[in-house]
């Protein structure tokens, strides 16, 4: 679908992963990785890489001139729990940044666009399972805020500049390639890798908060997934509702327990369990099964062993160093 890609915010949690997978599908030359500064050294030195800022438009035309790019995947964002501390920080990077590249696309700049929205877009007045497509949306944090402003961005550049533009609402993505950047699902990330080094387990939520989740692979599976898809067959320009998977996280201890049979979990909710508590607890993503034929394939099981075994290998690695 794209000759020359441009990742901003490449260093990220998504970023990072979905960065490897562009290149191993296009090419390393094709695949531009960009970011504020050095930090994920594995990223940087995969490929070519350059310093982007999100929000200096300058900065962002400048690179995608100089790689003629014609696809920007735009992963930078201030997540919810951060963006609770930092508000109009969060404001200005979530919404400068979108703006940016929405119109580079409308100016003809560049074709096709990827951003990021969340199932954060929905508030504690949403019906919480089986979440609908098209359904109230009175979002509580910042970073939903954005979220939902800007799929209603998307869908108006698509609807009045013909703008190519395609979204996924993500629930809480679990990697253990990369660290959790300050979301309210990160908690399902911290538990695998204190599972391993302490057997033991301090949870920020409570213990019966369901949420949605999904296995990284999926994540980028879909990503990639909807940006070949036919544009034809595209119903929704705003963002896709995608699922995998829902547990809370005693059912997520409770799948570790069967292999550290002494792990033990505690409970101590903090401001995130407002932001969880407003958040779904199941996903209908039908619509996006019907346009691009979406589908997950890690559940809770699957999932929790290649965490704890690539993770353990991770730690005997470093260990041995």
């Amino acid at each position: 679908m794209s000759s020359k890609i441009l990742i901003i915010g490449a260093c990220g949690q998504i970023g990072s992963e979905l960065t490897t997978r562009l290149r191993n599908i296009y090419g390393n030359d094709n695949v531009i990785a960009s970011d504020i500064n050095y930090n994920n050294l594995d990223v940087v030195n995969s490929g070519i890489f350059e310093i982007v800022d999100a929000q200096d438009y300058g900065s962002i035309k400048v690179c995608v001139e100089k790689y003629q790019i014609d696809t920007i995947y735009l992963m930078a964002a201030m997540l919810s729990a951060t963006g609770e501390k930092y508000p109009m920080k969060a404001w200005d990077l979530n919404m400068d940044s979108l703006f940016h590249v929405l119109n580079l696309a409308k100016d003809g700049f560049i074709k096709h666009v990827f951003w990021p929205s969340s199932i954060a877009v929905f508030g504690p007045t949403t019906p919480k399972v089986n979440t609908p497509q098209h359904t109230v949306m009175e979002p509580t944090t910042v970073y939903g805020i954005t979220k939902q402003v800007g799929e209603r961005w998307c869908e108006y550049y698509h609807n009045k500049y013909g703008v190519d533009v395609r979204s996924i609402r993500y629930p809480g993505i679990i990697s253990w390639k990369t660290l959790p950047g300050g979301g309210t699902t990160d908690y399902a990330v911290e538990i695998y890798h204190k599972a391993l080094s302490e057997s033991a387990y301090e949870c920020f939520l409570s213990e019966e908060t369901e949420l949605p989740m999904m296995f990284m692979d999926d994540a980028i599976n879909a990503t990639v997934d909807l940006m070949q898809a036919d544009a034809e067959k595209l119903s929704i320009r705003s963002s896709y509702n995608v699922a995998a998977i829902s547990f809370t996280p005693a059912q997520l201890a409770e799948e570790i327990k069967k292999h550290i049979p002494d792990f033990k979990i505690t409970y101590s909710p903090d401001f995130r369990q407002d932001i969880a508590d407003s958040w779904p607890k199941s996903i209908d993503d039908s619509t996006a099964r019907k346009d691009w034929n979406w589908s997950h394939s890690f559940d809770m099981s699957k999932m929790t062993k290649e965490m704890l075994d690539n993770l353990a290998k991770s730690l005997s690695t470093k260990s041995a160093d």
